[in-house]
């Protein structure tokens, strides 16, 4: 197999999704310091403004959207295709947690997350390839996490619609296999950016007891952001089929493949606070 041709970010546009902040703005910072022009797209219109005027440059756009709506996805690629003629690359970091047990959460509430993690992830990345499809090279880069590699208790919404961008990410990649467009996974673990401590809970919960599982979870948290976003764009630039961040998440997918049945054996203990979300707040 011919090795894949490395992508040059210098003046091409990246589409970063979920850029106004945590993960999605650390990205935007490592791809803008190679040289990279970007287009910033969250629904947080404030976040987005100050992003672009921390980052400075020329070149660089924003665009404020709900990538659950659909006409507002295709509004949002003609918009992004207009002000750059060269989109190279597509990294999704939009996405949100839900707490809760599946006794605690409702059916809009599981259907919630996964319009945004999934059916976001889907919408915006079918309305640029067009796009992408038009350049010379060009790779996709899905953030699915460690829970899309195993599925633990007390996240039942999240592990679904990281399953399922996981398996999106890899159909896709096979259907594109004969194109110009690689597409890639990022698995990664215990990133410190706080999308625990803001994410969403079931409204069932107890908010001191949601608050204090999201707490424990955040604790276990090791990897800086600026390093995984560092490792989340040279996978981007080598356009990687799969690539883990974080030690946690190396283990946790030796694990999940050496015992398919019993790695849940192995991740009760550590999570066991984190996913405690009925125990009352003394």
């Amino acid at each position: 197999m011919a090795r894949m041709q490395r992508l040059d970010v210098r003046g091409k546009t990246t589409v970063i999704t979920g850029a106004a902040s945590g993960m999605g703005a650390e990205v935007a910072r490592e791809l803008a310091r190679r040289g990279a022009r970007l287009a910033l797209v969250d629904r947080n219109a404030q976040g987005l403004t100050s992003l672009a005027g921390e980052l400075g440059g020329q070149g660089h756009t924003t665009h404020v959207v709900d990538l659950t709506d659909d006409e507002a996805v295709l509004a949002l690629a003609s918009e992004v295709e207009a002000s750059h003629p060269h989109v190279q690359a597509l990294v999704t970091c939009a996405g949100s947690s839900m707490l809760g047990d599946v006794d605690q959460l409702t059916m809009d509430e599981m259907r919630w997350l996964m319009d945004v993690n999934l059916w976001g992830t889907v919408n915006i990345t079918k309305a640029l390839l067009p796009a992408l499809r038009r350049e010379p090279a060009a790779h996709i880069t899905h953030l699915v996490s460690i829970y899309g590699l195993a599925a633990p208790a007390g996240r039942i919404p999240y592990a679904m619609s990281k399953y399922a961008v996981r398996g999106f990410t890899e159909a896709l990649r096979h259907e594109l296999e004969d194109s110009t467009v690689s597409v890639g996974a990022v698995y990664p673990a215990g990133v410190k950016t706080g999308i625990i401590l803001h994410g969403r809970y079931a409204a069932s919960i107890d908010p001191a007891v949601a608050d204090r599982a999201a707490q424990a979870q955040a604790a276990m948290y090791h990897t800086e952001p600026a390093d995984a976003a560092r490792k989340i764009v040279e996978a981007t630039v080598r356009r990687s089929a799969r690539t883990m961040v974080g030690r946690e998440a190396r283990l946790v997918d030796v694990l999940a493949r050496v015992t398919p049945n019993g790695y849940w054996a192995f991740m009760r203990r550590p999570l066991r606070a984190a996913i405690d979300t009925r125990t009352p707040v003394a």
